[in-house]
């Protein structure tokens, strides 16, 4: 499924407090210094690791 560019900040953005909280990161980050969750959401997001969907209406 395409994610239009608001769905697509919605799911990082949901995920990326979800990590601020203390969440699990779900891909691996291969011994970098990544802290920002922001950017460890986008990774996941690229990786198609978030177990987020989304439901339109029609």
């Amino acid at each position: 499924m395409r994610y239009t560019r608001f769905e697509r900040a919605r799911i990082i953005g949901a995920r990326a407090l979800q990590i601020s909280m203390g969440s699990p990161v779900l891909v691996e980050l291969k011994d970098e210094a990544i802290i920002d969750p922001i950017e460890i959401a986008i990774r996941e997001y690229d990786a198609g690791a978030i177990p987020m969907t989304v439901k339109r209406e029609t």
